[in-house]
């Protein structure tokens, strides 16, 4: 909390001090957690998904060639940067990756659908993109693999 910041029910403070530590660690767990199971979905077919070939065959119709090479690049990216924000290891290299991958797919959804997410929009992308990006600056923070190692990208 910001010095000299008055909360409107100063009762809660003691509860946000006492979670602070915590914040950072779950939105880097949520985060990961998030991207797993869509890598899975394009890699493996998981939870409903397409699986690796029709992955591949979906980015060469999007115009992404080769598309086995694509898809499996973004499948590889949400898995396995997913993974790796979960346990806070490499964090700064895995946030780099997925916004790279979120600023693709920003833009092609903000072509497909707008800004909404019930029209297929931008919107998730945005906000997954700007999750990755303050990890991509901020590191993996409290409870990582980084800082117990003592060691960042």
């Amino acid at each position: 909390m910001a010095r000299g910041t008055q909360l409107y029910v100063p009762a809660l403070g003691r509860f946000y001090a006492a979670a602070e530590e915590y914040a950072v660690p779950l939105l880097r767990i949520a985060l990961g957690g998030i991207l797993i199971p869509h890598g899975m979905q394009k890699l493996f077919g998981a939870f409903g998904g397409m699986g690796l070939t029709a992955n591949a065959q979906l980015f060469d119709r999007l115009g992404y060639h080769p598309g086995m090479f694509w898809g499996t690049l973004v499948g590889c990216t949400e898995l396995f940067g997913g993974i790796l924000l979960v346990l806070g290891l490499f964090t700064r290299a895995a946030a780099l990756f997925v916004v790279i991958f979120m600023l693709n797919a920003v833009y092609f959804t903000s072509k497909a659908g707008g800004f909404f997410w019930t029209n297929r929009g931008s919107e998730f992308s945005i906000l997954i993109l700007f999750a990755a990006l303050f990890f991509l600056i901020r590191g993996g923070g409290a409870w990582s693999l980084d800082q117990k190692l003592g060691r960042e990208v």
